[in-house]
């Protein structure tokens, strides 16, 4: 089944084809998640499958929304499918919009609303493979430093948010 995405062409919001977003570099609707414990962050490593930026580590959750799905719905869905993620209070943490090249001809014109959660130590994960292949917690400073040392194990997004601000926004 082909993914339609809700983005902008010609200044009109409509729904086009994921692939084809990205190989246009369409502006288009985005949500990201920062699941928390304290100022520790919980990252993915994307499954080797994706087809953009895989094996690279990002936030806990990206997306793009369904056509007409409100941002925080999106945001809890993409939780609970790819993390096995369920039951935490999403708060709203603000929005960016960013354009970076993500390999293969690909490009990411994103408008995005972010939100964060705080989890329980105890937090369980039941990953999709096909989604996800690695998740680990690591402090924001932690994150900050490996980031400046090895910015090729990291998605373009998530350095961009780490030098918005926006990773230090979701705490």
């Amino acid at each position: 089944m082909t993914e339609m995405i809700p983005a902008w062409v010609d200044g009109t919001l409509t729904q086009v084809e994921k692939l084809e977003v990205h190989q246009r570099g369409l502006r288009h609707k985005a949500v990201s998640v920062f699941v928390m414990r304290g100022r520790e962050v919980l990252l993915q490593r994307r499954a080797l499958g994706k087809y953009h930026t895989p094996g690279l580590w990002a936030n806990t959750c990206c997306t793009h929304p369904r056509w007409g799905e409100a941002a925080i719905d999106c945001a809890a869905r993409r939780l609970a499918e790819e993390l096995g993620i369920t039951g935490l209070a999403l708060q709203r943490a603000g929005g960016i919009e960013y354009r970076a090249e993500v390999g293969a001809g690909l490009t990411e014109h994103e408008v995005v609303e972010v939100f964060s959660a705080q989890a329980p130590a105890d937090l369980a994960l039941d990953l999709d493979p096909a989604e996800v292949m690695q998740t680990r917690w690591v402090s924001l400073e932690t994150l900050e430093t490996e980031v400046r040392s090895h910015p090729e194990d990291f998605t373009p997004w998530l350095r961009i948010y780490l030098a918005e601000g926006m990773a230090e926004a979701a705490v």
